[in-house]
């Protein structure tokens, strides 16, 4: 059985730098961002908060939008995150909870 896949969206603060990112295991993977023990961009611009995500069936599906998203504008990526999230409060307890 293909394992479910995740979309998601890190933030360094309210339309400030955002990250879009992919995952089998979206708890882990934020808590990984949070804590800066993954070296790259989110580290280096401070994207620690969780603004934004979506679940999908399958990774392969999860992995097909995370490449469109990352091609949109960035007012749509604006967008979608306010959509879901208005207030871009951080979703980490929401999703490990």
């Amino acid at each position: 059985m293909d394992k479910e896949g995740f979309v998601y969206i890190m933030a360094s603060r309210r339309n400030g730098t955002i990250y879009i990112g992919v995952t089998t295991d979206l708890a882990k993977r934020v808590w990984e961002h949070r804590e800066g023990l993954i070296e790259g961009f989110t580290k280096k611009y401070g994207c620690k908060t969780l603004v934004w995500f979506e679940r999908h069936d399958t990774i392969e599906a999860a992995i097909t939008r995370e490449k469109q998203m990352k091609e949109w504008q960035r007012a749509w990526k604006l967008r979608r995150i306010e959509e879901m999230n208005p207030d871009w409060n951080d979703l980490f307890e929401l999703v490990c909870g």
